[in-house]
């Protein structure tokens, strides 16, 4: 078994982490002027080690095959309810996915499904925090699969509520920085206040669909995995 130290694990994370650091004291040199410039830098910046990892892991074709699949159910989890706001099965797929698959495909099938929905919805300056935002409920949860608490629905039903507002605070921080001015934390507040209703629809559409669903969706993963030898 070849041994991989420390830094050759963890370099991609570490090296994006010093750069968000100086973009971080650029833009306390700056006295605070272009925050969208540095948000979206930053933004690439935990993106980007992500990807890294992934380009450079050694996987199964029936993996990576598997995980193509997840994605495009993921894909059509959105595109079909666009015309209601905020409700759709994307996240779900992305709860599910990442409890099967793990953080670091988790953050990948995430945000993959963003960047690919976005061809059929519309990309834009919003793609990048929806690649990051659904990226971030595929690892987080990815983490969380890795524990018993993957057995137990009533959790993942709250952990999905929770999930729904998450999202929404991420893409209203996208939504002030470029659009809010002067950003203060009374306009920021603001921002976040005004997206409560559509937060409460995707957090309540994860809610019942894990509620509904989890099981079934769990007997068959595990079924795949097993039986395919995914994991």
């Amino acid at each position: 078994m070849i041994k991989v130290n420390w830094w050759e694990r963890n370099h991609a994370w570490m090296l994006g982490l010093v750069v968000m650091l100086v973009l971080l004291a650029g833009l306390l040199a700056l006295r605070g002027r272009h925050y969208l410039f540095f948000s979206v830098a930053c933004l690439i910046c935990s993106l980007a080690p992500a990807y890294w990892h992934f380009e450079h892991r050694h996987m199964q074709t029936r993996l990576l095959v598997f995980l193509a699949i997840m994605i495009a159910l993921g894909v059509l989890g959105r595109v079909p309810f666009a015309a209601i706001p905020n409700v759709q099965l994307t996240s779900f797929v992305v709860i599910v996915s990442a409890i099967a698959l793990g953080p670091e495909l988790g953050f990948v099938s995430g945000s993959m499904m963003a960047l690919v929905s976005n061809l059929f919805l519309g990309q834009g300056p919003w793609t990048p925090w929806q690649m990051l935002a659904w990226g971030l409920m595929g690892v987080t949860t990815g983490l969380l699969g890795r524990t018993s608490l993957r057995n137990k629905v009533g959790v993942l039903v709250v952990w999905g509520a929770l999930w729904g507002f998450w999202f929404g605070w991420i893409m209203d921080l996208w939504y002030a920085l470029a659009y809010v001015r002067p950003v203060r934390p009374a306009s920021m507040l603001v921002s976040f206040a005004s997206s409560a209703v559509f937060d409460s629809f995707h957090a309540m559409t994860n809610a019942v669909s894990l509620l509904v669903l989890y099981r079934p969706w769990q007997t068959m993963m595990k079924r795949l995995m097993t039986k395919y030898k995914l994991i």
